[in-house]
C-alpha cells in the first residue's frame, strides 16, 4: 500500500497534517482556510473529495479554524475527545459550531478507521483535554505530537513506537529570552503545559531513537522565537553527537509555517 504524509501548515498561525492512501486521506488538525487546504491538496492531486476524516488534537483557534465547516458544511466526522468538543464550540474562532459531525473518541482505546489504526494519548498541553495520535497504517506507526510542553512518560511509550514522527520544536531557549514577548507569555512558553524548545526536542531524540524511526518532522516552529536551520542544526548537532547520523539512520525536516511541505510517499 502507498501511504502519503504532507504538512499543509505548521505553526502558530495555523496547523493542518494529511495522511492517506491511493484513494482516501485524513486531516489531522485544521487550523487553516478552508480555501487553503483544498488548495494545497489539489496542487499535490488530492481531491478533497477523498478526505473522510479530521481528527483534532485540541481546542486552539490554529488547530481548529476550518473543523466546523469541515463538519457541518462538508459532513465529515471531527474525531477529539468529549472534553475537547466543548472547549471546541466554545472557541471564539468557531463561527460555525459542531452538531452531528461531532465524533467523540477516549485516549488510549484504539479504534479501526478504514485502514488506520487510531490511538488518541495524552500530551501536557494548556488547551482543553490535549491529545497526539499514534497512527498504524499498512503496517506503518505514524506519531504525531504537535503541542507539548514535556515529553512525560505517556508521551515518551508513543513515540518509541514510531517509525515517523511528528513533533514539536516550537522555541529556542535564547530567542525567547531576549525576545520581545511579555514575562507572562514567555513563562506559558516555557512552562511543563506550554512548548517544546528546540534543545529538549534533540535531547530526547537523542536519547531514545531506535532503528525502527525512519523519518522526524519538527513541527510548530515559532516565528519569532525559532528559525527553521537553527531548530534543525540543533537536533541534527544533537543526534550526531549521539552517533545517529541524519541522511543514514534517519531523515530529519523541520516543517514550515505557513507553506506546504512536499508530499512524501512511502511504499
Amino acid at each position: 500500500m502507498k501511504i502519503q504524509f504532507m504538512s499543509l501548515a505548521s505553526g502558530s498561525s495555523g496547523n493542518c497534517y494529511y495522511l492517506g492512501c491511493e484513494t482516501y486521506g485524513i486531516l489531522i488538525d485544521a487550523g487553516i482556510g478552508i480555501r487553503t487546504i483544498k488548495k494545497r491538496l489539489k496542487d499535490v492531486g488530492i481531491p478533497m473529495e477523498s478526505i473522510l476524516a479530521v481528527f483534532v488534537t485540541h481546542d486552539h483557534a490554529d488547530h481548529i479554524k476550518s473543523v466546523g465547516v469541515l463538519g457541518e458544511n462538508l459532513f465529515l466526522p471531527i474525531y477529539a475527545t468529549a472534553q475537547a468538543h466543548v472547549g471546541i464550540n466554545k472557541s471564539y474562532c468557531m463561527t460555525q459550531k459542531l452538531g452531528i459531525s461531532a465524533k467523540k473518541l477516549e485516549k488510549y482505546q484504539p479504534f479501526q478507521f478504514r485502514d488506520f489504526t487510531i490511538e488518541a494519548f495524552e500530551v501536557p498541553h494548556d488547551g482543553t483535554d490535549n491529545v497526539g495520535y499514534c497512527i498504524e497504517v499498512d503496517g506503518k506507526t505514524f506519531c504525531f505530537i504537535t503541542d507539548l510542553g514535556e515529553i512525560t512518560p505517556i508521551v515518551e511509550k508513543y513515540i518509541l513506537k514510531a517509525n515517523y514522527l511528528i513533533i514539536e520544536a516550537n522555541y529556542d531557549e535564547e530567542m525567547l529570552k531576549m525576545g520581545t514577548y511579555p514575562p507572562y507569555l514567555k513563562e506559558r512558553i516555557a512552562s511543563k503545559t506550554g512548548h517544546m524548545c528546540n534543545t529538549h526536542t534533540a535531547e530526547f531524540l537523542a536519547t531514545h531513537w531506535q532503528p525502527h524511526l525512519h523519518n522526524i518532522w519538527l513541527c510548530h516552529l515559532s516565528k519569532d522565537n525559532n528559525h527553521p536551520d537553527l531548530a534543525y542544526k540543533t537536533v541534527e548537532l544533537r543526534l550526531k553527537a549521539a552517533g545517529i547520523m541524519v541522511g543514514r539512520d534517519v531523515e530529519l525536516c523541520t516543517l514550515k509555517r505557513s507553506a506546504p511541505s512536499e508530499l512524501y510517499t512511502f511504499e
